[in-house]
């Protein structure tokens, strides 16, 4: 039996501004419009916006597969960078850091994605790995996911960043 990657990242170019990916990237309700497996997320504990230490909750599916985590926001400076991690729980033991990085073009920007598992035990990592083969190499996944993030973005009217 296989293991999964422990790390990982794909990078795009976007005609969207850093301002308009960040608006639609840190708005977890919308994760769905441009992910491939999240459906979407709600803020928890009255929080309206991703700073640091603010959860939610991402709801996702892979094929027939359906799970929902916790995610902590570990730093969020904006137009540029957001990171959270996958808090571990009982049913869930395991953590992931999702780092997304903007940087401007001269005709929109360049989005980079990162992914890192923090831990995971090597029992759910062979669970993972067998329910989840999409998870195996999720390189052009992620991609078409960036692809979707800044043509979503693209569209939409930047929230101003202060």
């Amino acid at each position: 039996m296989g293991h999964l990657p422990k790390h990982g990242s794909a990078t795009v170019e976007t005609n969207a501004s850093p301002e308009q990916v960040w608006t639609l990237l840190t708005d977890v309700t919308r994760a769905g419009e441009w992910s491939h497996e999240t459906q979407g997320g709600e803020w928890l504990d009255g929080a309206t916006a991703a700073s640091p230490g603010v959860r939610f909750r991402g709801r996702n599916r892979n094929g027939r597969t359906k799970w929902s985590r916790i995610c902590e926001v570990q730093a969020a400076d904006a137009p540029t960078l957001i990171s959270w991690r996958t808090v571990p729980t009982r049913l869930y033991p395991d953590s992931t850091r999702w780092t997304y990085e903007l940087a401007p073009t001269d005709t929109g920007c360049r989005i980079t994605q990162r992914f890192e598992v923090l831990k995971i035990s090597a029992f759910f990592d062979w669970l993972f790995y067998a329910m989840i083969p999409a998870h195996r190499d999720r390189t052009e996944a992620l991609t078409a996911d960036l692809v979707r993030l800044g043509e979503v973005a693209a569209t939409q009217v930047a929230t101003p960043t202060v």
